[in-house]
C-alpha cells in the first residue's frame, strides 16, 4: 500500500536526522522539538490517519454542509438560484472552483475585463481558505459584500456584482445603520423567503393533483373501450 511505503520511509528518514547529531530531549534540556521533528511527526500522524481511513479502522472527519439558503438569509431563494446558475455557467472546469482563467473570462463576458493583479485582488477579498479560486460560498460574498456596501465603488469585485444582472437591492439587512430598521427588513426577508417556499409546495400539489386527474380520465377512458 503507498501509505505503508511513504510511511516506512518517513521512519527511516527520521532515524537519519536523529543519527546525524539531533539529541534526544533530557530533563535540563528544552523541551521543545526541532522544526523539523515537529514537521516530520505531522506528516507521520496524517499518514498513519490516511492510512487507517483505507483500511477501515478510522472514520474520516465529517465536511461542514453548507447551505447557501440558511447562511445567506438576506437573499431570496430566486437571487441564490440565480448566482448558483451564473457561478455554474462560468465554472467550465466544473469542478465546484472558479479559477483565475476562469474569472478572466467572466470579466470579459461582462465587459469589464481585469490586468492579472486585478484578478488575483479580486479573488483574494473573499478568498477565505487562501487556495487562490473562488467556491460557490466565496462567489456569494461578492454579492453579500456587495448588498452591504462593504466594496469600493471602482473594484473588479463590485463592477462583478453590478454587471451580472442579479438584483442585490436588499441591502439593509447587514448594511443598515439602524438597528430597528435591519429588524424589519430582516423579518420582512424571512417573510418572503416562506412565501417562496409555500409557492413552491403549491405548485408541487396543483401537479400532483393535475396527474391524479389526467390517470383517472384514462382509466375512464380505457374501461369504456373494455368488454
Amino acid at each position: 500500500m503507498a501509505s505503508e511505503e511513504l510511511a516506512i520511509k518517513l521512519q527511516r528518514r527520521l532515524q537519519a536526522q536523529q543519527s546525524d547529531g539531533v539529541e534526544p530531549v533530557t530533563g535540563n534540556e528544552s523541551a521543545e522539538k526541532p522544526p523539523t521533528e515537529n514537521a516530520s511527526s505531522e506528516l507521520s500522524a496524517m499518514l498513519l490517519r490516511r492510512q487507517g481511513i483505507n483500511e477501515g479502522s478510522t472514520r474520516p472527519r465529517q465536511a461542514k454542509i453548507f447551505n447557501p439558503y440558511t447562511e445567506f438569509k438576506e437573499f431570496s431563494r430566486k437571487q441564490i438560484k440565480d448566482m448558483e446558475k451564473m457561478f455554474k455557467q462560468y465554472d467550465s472546469g466544473k469542478d465546484g472552483f472558479i479559477d483565475l482563467m476562469e474569472l478572466k473570462m467572466m470579466m470579459e463576458k461582462l465587459g469589464a475585463p481585469q490586468t492579472h493583479l486585478g484578478l488575483k485582488q479580486m479573488i483574494k477579498e473573499v478568498d477565505e481558505d487562501f487556495d487562490g479560486r473562488l467556491s460557490y460560498r466565496e462567489f456569494l460574498l461578492i454579492f453579500r459584500k456587495a448588498a452591504a456596501g462593504e466594496l469600493e465603488e471602482e473594484s473588479g469585485l463590485m463592477a462583478l456584482a453590478r454587471l451580472s444582472e442579479i438584483d442585490v437591492s436588499t441591502e439593509g439587512v447587514l448594511g443598515a445603520r439602524d438597528f430597528f430598521e435591519a429588524k424589519v427588513q430582516a423579518l420582512a426577508i424571512g417573510s418572503r423567503f416562506e412565501e417562496e417556499i409555500k409557492a413552491e409546495k403549491e405548485e408541487r400539489r396543483r401537479l400532483e393533483l393535475e396527474k391524479k386527474q389526467r390517470r383517472a380520465a384514462f382509466k375512464e377512458l380505457q374501461s369504456a373501450f373494455t368488454p
